[in-house]
């Protein structure tokens, strides 16, 4: 028998007997269990894909890594990180304490405007910040003309393209994530265990080193984690400001040099990483808490500060908003008025189309796959409690592992799917199928929907919450079986929730850069590649009207939290 037909014959073998222990483990198991299951498979696949391949590849170029690329390319990801986590945690730890506990001029507006640097990627700030502080750039040219200098020889400027430089610029981008959770955790605390520290004796920076900050410690954990994921996630901002880390050298290595098997080694390495901000985090977690009853827990309230101290408080609060946000939106702003009209280009607007399609469909399927998780989770016996959390949390482990990462781990089954399909048919037909799959559309919006699904299903489960058991079991004494009380009762009632899931993942997917570069068919761009392709070209001010389009997408989950942070911490002051 041909080898073919044995790897033919083979495959339907091992399907004919997966089918009938499926079929075995159906009839004994709920359809959404089993349903939740393949969908934490299929988040999985990607990352046992990228562990496989890094451990079989077809060359050993393991010692080639580990002499040249690894040690330089892990020191400046752990001093980049290092770096950012520094800054994140003292702006927002900073800024949260003094928006909770002090009143000031310009409170009520720098309470929402703190959250303004969440809309712009750090891709495209480091452009505008190249843009304003390179050799050309508007500050240096200015500042040449002032004093009479001629070359860069005879004077000293701050290098944007530098690890300082980026540690600058995504630490002010990403303190926002500290800034939450912290400000969470403060307004949270009740008044009565500060004012019993002050009591005590201690002076206000006491009660906030001894007291409120041992309390936050959970939340700023938590906020520093996301904040270094999504600096583990950046490749357009490093790339363009020089510094060379693992995300940028698995694309290098993937794109530039062509070695697949080497792109997914260095990915492995990235998922230790990943691993290790998981274990911090929950290492912050564990054992640490505070409880209080609802009787006497009562909301800190806010201290008014007069005089130079307030305008003081108010002014350090503007820096972060003034280089996170500001700055780069006049760089912006001025770049796309001049040159409007240059970019309102069918490049442009088939960029535009690209990114909705995309957008749309991964959010589409990103909510459908959270509500089948979710759904899952609240009709699972009390007992199947511990099975049913195993794929909730391999379905949320997407948005920890970086797009390049997921690109890797998508590429590689897909491509063997092609390949086994396109030597099949070669076999026994005699034509060629080509790629189907790989650099497809189709591995574009899996990679969304896989990165930002546990955006989706963080909203939906938070919307099933509110919804009391008892009028699922009301439906199901009226004769509606499980899908029908999903059908019928719960999603009419969770519009708002799945409007929400689903503008937070296509939001998400419009600036997600890293998984687009590497999956992207030939000369196939969207908003965020339109915009990095141009400015890797030196012409930034063309991508400028690109740029300010996704920036106006990104405001919309901006608002949307300012309106739940709004919520959430006047609900129970005094009035």
């Amino acid at each position: 028998m041909p080898a073919s037909e044995r790897f033919m014959f083979s495959i339907a073998h091992h399907l004919c007997a997966l089918t009938r222990r499926g079929q075995r483990f159906w009839r004994h198991q709920s359809p959404w269990l089993v349903a939740a299951l393949l969908i934490a498979l299929l988040v999985a696949s990607p990352l046992f894909a990228i562990v496989y391949l890094a451990l079989t590849p077809g060359e050993n170029i393991w010692p080639h890594l580990l002499a040249n690329v690894l040690p330089g390319a892990v020191t400046r990801t752990l001093i980049l990180m290092l770096g950012v986590g520094v800054v994140t945690l003292l702006v927002g730890t900073a800024t949260a304490w003094v928006m909770t506990m002090y009143h000031f001029p310009g409170r009520s507006l720098l309470s929402w405007a703190l959250l303004l640097p969440l809309a712009v990627p750090t891709y495209l700030t480091a452009f505008c910040y190249v843009e304003l502080l390179d050799y050309s750039g508007t500050l240096q040219t200015a500042f040449r003309s002032l004093f009479g200098f001629t070359s860069a020889r005879q004077y000293w400027f701050p290098d944007v393209r530098s690890m300082s430089g980026a540690i600058f610029v995504m630490g002010f981008v990403l303190y926002p994530y500290v800034y939450l959770t912290a400000r969470a955790s403060f307004a949270q605390q009740s008044a009565n265990v500060l004012e019993a520290a002050r009591l005590l004796g201690r002076t206000p920076w006491g009660a906030f080193r001894e007291v409120a900050l041992p309390l936050a410690r959970p939340a700023l954990v938590a906020g520093v984690a996301l904040a270094l994921m999504e600096c583990l996630n950046d490749i357009g901002a490093t790339e363009y400001l020089g510094v060379e880390t693992l995300t940028v050298s698995v694309y290098a290595t993937w794109l530039e040099r062509s070695n697949l098997a080497g792109a997914a080694q260095i990915a492995c390495v990235m998922l230790v990483f990943v691993l290790v901000l998981f274990a911090l985090e929950r290492l912050g977690r564990r054992g640490k808490g505070y409880a209080g009853s609802a009787k006497t827990v009562s909301v800190p309230a806010a201290t008014p500060l007069r005089g130079m101290a307030g305008w003081g408080v108010a002014l350090a609060c503007t820096l972060p908003i003034l280089f996170g946000f500001v700055l780069p939106m006049s760089v912006l702003v001025k770049s796309a008025w001049v040159f409007w009209e240059e970019a309102l280009s069918w490049d442009y607007l088939l960029a535009v189309y690209h990114s909705l399609v995309l957008s749309v469909l991964a959010a589409g399927l990103a909510v459908i796959l959270a509500v089948i998780l979710a759904f899952a989770r609240r009709t699972s016996p009390p007992g199947a409690h511990n099975v049913i959390n195993l794929p909730i949390r391999l379905a949320s482990i997407g948005y920890a592992v970086p797009g390049t990462v997921l690109a890797v781990g998508i590429l590689i089954p897909l491509a063997g799917f092609d390949n086994a399909l396109d030597h099949f048919t070669r076999e026994m037909f005699g034509f060629s199928t080509g790629l189907l799959l790989s650099g497809s559309l189709f591995a574009i919006v899996i990679a969304y929907t896989v990165r930002f699904m546990a955006v989706a299903l963080g909203s939906i489960e938070a919307g099933l919450g509110k919804i009391s058991g008892n009028l699922d079991g009301a439906a199901r004494t009226l004769g509606l079986s499980n899908f029908g009380v999903l059908r019928q009762i719960l999603l009419p009632i969770l519009r708002p929730a799945l409007a929400v899931a689903a503008l937070m993942v296509f939001v998400d997917s419009m600036k997600e850069l890293p998984a687009t570069l590497l999956l992207r068919p030939f000369n196939f761009e969207t908003l965020a590649t339109h915009v990095y392709k141009l400015a890797d070209n030196d012409m930034f001010e063309e991508a400028a009207f690109s740029a300010l389009s996704i920036v106006a997408i990104g405001l919309v989950p901006v608002l949307i939290l300012h309106h739940t942070m709004t919520q959430r911490f006047t609900r129970g002051k005094p009035s």
